[in-house]
């Protein structure tokens, strides 16, 4: 049914029936806003009178727009929080409807010359909580680690410290670099660094696989290992609104939902969602919801 619904929206799209000059902002994630730029700059050319503009800055102040009533849409890499929702129905008076988009895995960047292949998340803890300092402690060069990270208003920062640091804090050492691309230009150029970001963003660097232990299987971060969440570091890419969706926004929606907005998932650089429907790991009685 949700399916059909969709399809009909595209189909009344293709009809002509985009407002012409109603604009859709879009604030938050900086993981996402390449896939968000391209979204908007296909559908504007392929829905004549629609307007989209994307910016960054983290998930964190896209959340934060929502609340404001400045964004009609937050683009977040992480699940907003309780308290994020319990602000925007204090602000708003409706609900944050979260919406699936797009799948990731968040990938960790080395040098394309380090010899290490593969870690696990006991030993990224180590290294990014000063345990363990150089490459040799795992099978690299004897060279010291340089850790970087994203900033805290990143929600790739806070997936990572979740997951990973189990809420632990990082090494003082580590440095904190504003944008994914910033951290791919210095693990790109530095044989010594470590860094971590979406997959979209691997020019440049390799990846390493990973596993959840050391008796564990390794995964390499690929779309099949992703949407089967074998990757340890899998996660959703999020769209949220205040209410829900309707007008231009809704039309935007259900297009990326849609078989030309899933493709450019893919041409991007991140993995389409799972024709399955499974889209990810939300608690049972979450009061978000999708409208796929």
């Amino acid at each position: 049914m949700r399916r059909a619904c969709s399809v009909a929206w595209v189909a009344m799209l293709l009809a002509g029936a985009v407002s012409a000059g109603a604009a859709v902002t879009i604030k938050g994630s900086d993981t996402m806003v390449i896939l968000g730029q391209r979204w908007a700059e296909v559908y504007m050319r392929t829905h004549p009178g629609a307007v989209v503009q994307v910016t960054g800055g983290g998930s964190g102040t896209g959340i934060a727009a929502l609340i404001n009533g400045s964004a009609d849409v937050a683009q977040s890499s992480r699940a907003i929080s309780e308290k994020e929702k319990a602000e925007l129905l204090d602000r708003r008076a409706v609900p944050a409807i979260e919406i699936p988009t797009a799948m990731d895995g968040i990938a960790i960047y080395v040098h394309k010359d380090n010899p290490v292949q593969r870690l696990t998340l006991h030993q990224l803890r180590m290294i990014y909580q000063g345990d363990i300092t150089n490459w040799r402690q795992v099978g690299g060069a004897d060279l010291e680690i340089a850790l970087y990270s994203r900033e805290n208003n990143s929600g790739t920062f806070a997936f990572f410290k979740e997951r990973v640091l189990a809420k632990g804090e990082f090494s003082p050492e580590c440095q904190m670099l504003q944008g994914t691309a910033s951290i791919v230009n210095v693990v790109a150029k530095d044989r010594q660094a470590i860094g971590y970001g979406g997959i979209g963003y691997t020019k440049g660097v390799r990846t390493v696989a990973l596993a959840t232990d050391s008796s564990s299987e390794y995964y390499a971060a690929t779309q099949d290992n992703v949407a089967a969440m074998k990757y340890p570091l899998s996660r959703n890419l999020y769209w949220y609104t205040a209410g829900s969706p309707a007008g231009p926004t809704r039309d935007l929606i259900d297009w990326v939902l849609g078989p030309e907005g899933q493709s450019i998932v893919t041409k991007v650089g991140y993995y389409r969602l799972p024709d399955s429907g499974h889209v990810g790991d939300r608690p049972d009685g979450d009061t978000t919801r999708s409208i796929r």
